[in-house]
């Protein structure tokens, strides 16, 4: 009998990916989003339940309706400039709401949890620790990373409660189904790969650069540099998770990416490849709260979970992404 899985935030990037993936792999996604950022255009992979992670009396109604046997958590803000203009936004929608998504866990004796966490969690990048592994110490310095952290300590805390999670730390998810089915798709939109592939396509502004004063051993061009990491690699390892968590009884970190950086220069050259044109933009100031430099190593990831990233070219990425920009243009 299929496993039935709780998908909170099945109706946005990586979670409509994941529901995708789940019912490939013959599993049962149960979609729950409050459609606050989420699209129910992109919920085409099981049940759909319209409500929201904070909601004890939903979630309990779910657990009782249904034999889930992990809860995915995809349904977090992301955006690091508005979480520094909007902390308590941040604070409340991906801190103390999954608190409560925990409690309801709790009382109805789900013990699995796969968490979507991020690399903002590490903060400044201390010298000759680049690519970051996973005992890299943790300060960020933005909200948003601030808000992930804090809830990644309660997750560990609530294994006294029976709670067992894998918590995934995300680098820059990028790119979409090959197949077109699902997509990148947030209002506004603030995530580099669109947001350029928009500016080339002349469906959008032309592209701002945030900063080209960084200094990044390695890289020449002084442009924040970043590890793109596609979507269906990230889903691929929650999928891979729900079977690692039966054999362990504790919280596990995971560092998911393809290690390897690319400035913000060089993506733009990058897609002016695959699109066959010059992409407008403009030099503008820092950003606030934004590092110089996030590479990860999923060394451990591949070890533990046997995981490999099927998407290791950054112009692939993106060609996936510009097959989803032109179906919705």
């Amino acid at each position: 009998m299929a496993k039935d899985i709780l998908v909170i935030g099945g109706a946005g990037y990586i979670g409509s990916h994941a529901a995708k993936m789940l019912r490939k792999k013959g599993y049962n996604p149960v979609v729950l989003d409050n459609l606050s950022r989420g699209h129910r255009e992109l919920v085409k992979w099981g049940d759909f339940i319209e409500g929201d992670l904070g909601d004890e009396r939903l979630l309990a109604d779910i657990f009782s309706r249904y034999s889930i046997d992990t809860v995915m958590h995809f349904a977090a803000f992301a955006s690091v400039g508005e979480s520094v203009e909007k902390p308590d936004m941040y604070y409340e929608n991906n801190t103390f709401k999954p608190l409560r998504m925990l409690n309801a866990m709790r009382k109805a004796g789900v013990h699995k949890l796969i968490f979507s966490s991020t690399c903002a969690t590490y903060g400044e990048i201390l010298p000759g620790r680049i690519p970051i592994e996973e005992d890299h110490p943790q300060h960020p310095i933005n909200p948003y990373g601030w808000s992930k952290l804090m809830f990644e300590r309660i997750i560990q805390d609530y294994a006294v409660y029976g709670i067992k999670a894998i918590l995934f730390r995300y680098f820059n998810a990028a790119g979409c189904d090959p197949e077109g089915e699902t997509g990148e798709w947030h209002q506004p939109e603030t995530h580099l790969i669109p947001l350029m592939l928009r500016a080339g396509m002349g469906t959008g502004k032309p592209l701002r650069v945030f900063g080209d004063d960084y200094r990044v051993a390695g890289f020449s061009d002084g442009t924040a540099v970043r590890d793109y990491i596609h979507v269906n690699d990230l889903v691929e390892a929650h999928i891979l998770g729900i079977s690692y968590l039966d054999g362990v009884e504790h919280t596990e970190a995971f560092n998911l990416g393809n290690g390897k950086g690319f400035t913000v220069l060089e993506m733009i050259h990058a897609a002016s490849r695959v699109m066959g044109v010059d992409i407008p933009y403009m030099m503008g100031p820092r950003r606030a709260g934004d590092p110089p430099v996030l590479v990860g190593s999923s060394a451990k990831a591949a070890e533990k979970l046997g995981w490999k990233p099927a998407f290791p070219d950054v112009e692939e990425i993106i060609r996936t992404a510009h097959l989803w920009e032109k179906k919705i243009s």
